[in-house]
């Protein structure tokens, strides 16, 4: 039997880590409320959550991606305390 790739909050979590830990200069950018940041970072945290999945991803899976990204960010922020 071939494994799923789910898009639950466990599954991508982890991949979403990643993306910020990787893209750290664009969650500054972000942070300072920067044109693009958030569509880079978005973008980034789809195509490699697509990339692990090897499939397009729904809209209800895109959707929770960037949620769950947007929460991540807000948790990065909150720990950095960056004013703009």
């Amino acid at each position: 039997m071939e494994d799923v790739f789910a898009v639950t909050e466990e599954v991508i979590d982890p991949i979403l880590a990643e993306v910020v830990k990787n893209n750290q200069g664009k969650v500054i950018c972000w942070m300072n409320g920067e044109s693009g940041a958030w569509g880079f970072l978005a973008g980034q945290a789809v195509a490699t959550v697509r990339g692990r999945a090897d499939r397009n991803l729904a809209d209800v899976e895109r959707r929770l991606v960037w949620s769950r990204l947007w929460w991540w960010l807000e948790q990065v922020k909150a720990r950095i305390h960056v004013q703009p």
